[in-house]
């Protein structure tokens, strides 16, 4: 089966020091390192590394950054025809701060990213209709994604929105959605109901759901994922690792999320299979760099 993933593409540059510094503290020391990264690439390289058909659309600016990681794309056997070069901006860049237990914080400055707009997606829109699976996030205009949204629906292709980074959304693209992955954080700025433990969680996918999403798993860091449908709840439990970074894990949670629901599993199966996945990517350094094969997966 065919997955699309239209998304952002960025170079992470990458601090991992003891501690995440206070507002305003300047903490010495720390390893460096570039890696590639943005959701919308790390969710395309992951699904392609665990067996998917994946063509990605993006777009980077006419610059190493972008040529970099359009080279990357087609070593992981990604279909990049439609991977855009902007002209007049430059490629995605996102400055990442790793603690020693594997949090993180981030900030991108968008760059070609922002501008991928709605008449970009116009030599996409075959791809897109002969697509069984769209996979979104949030690091392009929300045009351009109710645009692709819209056009996906009329052909019964399957919509799997990651809304991250998390930001309010029109009303009208959630009952286009077969799918909508939030963590605890995002789910509570879209439902307004602050997410603190299952029952939380189970309360905040039913208002997605009345507002017309088919089925939503919300992200639960080291707890696990919970599937809510029309149906039933489920709370599916993450391996336990050792994590050492955190930073792509839920872009390889959604990519291998789409390979399962590609592969016709059942939601909760793909869920498991999307579980392990993300419980190796934990324990290796960078976003795309820690997205593994699918021979790694037992």
């Amino acid at each position: 089966m065919k997955i699309t993933v239209i998304g952002s593409s960025n170079t992470d540059m990458v601090v991992k020091s003891n501690k995440l510094p206070a507002p305003g503290e300047t903490i010495l020391g720390g390893e460096f390192f570039m890696n590639l990264g943005g959701k919308g690439a790390n969710q395309a390289v992951a699904a392609a590394r665990l067996g998917g058909n994946v063509t990605f659309v993006a777009k980077v600016g006419n610059d190493l950054f972008g040529q970099q990681a359009i080279d990357s794309f087609k070593q992981n056997n990604i279909n990049t025809d439609f991977c855009m070069v902007d002209t007049k901006n430059p490629s995605g860049v996102a400055l990442i701060m790793v603690d020693n237990k594997g949090e993180n914080c981030i900030v991108v400055a968008s760059g070609a990213n922002n501008n991928l707009l709605p008449s970009d997606l116009e030599s996409a829109k075959t791809l897109i209709s002969q697509s069984e699976i769209l996979l979104m996030q949030l690091e392009i205009p929300i045009a351009t994604i109710l645009s692709a949204a819209t056009h996906a629906e009329k052909h019964s292709c399957k919509i799997i929105l990651n809304p991250a980074p998390a930001c309010e959304l029109p009303n009208e693209l959630f009952n286009k959605l077969y799918l909508i992955t939030p963590n605890e954080t995002e789910v509570s700025l879209l439902t307004g109901i602050e997410v603190t433990d299952i029952d939380t969680a189970t309360s905040a996918a039913k208002v997605l759901l009345q507002k017309g999403v088919e089925n939503v798993i919300i992200t639960m860091g080291s707890k696990g994922a919970l599937l809510v449908t029309k149906q039933f709840a489920k709370m599916i439990a993450a391996q336990k690792v050792n994590a050492i970074d955190t930073t792509a894990a839920g872009d390889v949670f959604n990519g291998a999320l789409a390979v399962g629901i590609s592969d016709g599993l059942l939601l909760e199966d793909a869920i498991v299979f999307a579980n392990k996945a993300a419980a190796i990517s934990v324990t290796r350094m960078g976003a795309q760099s820690s997205a593994p094969y699918k021979n790694e997966i037992a």
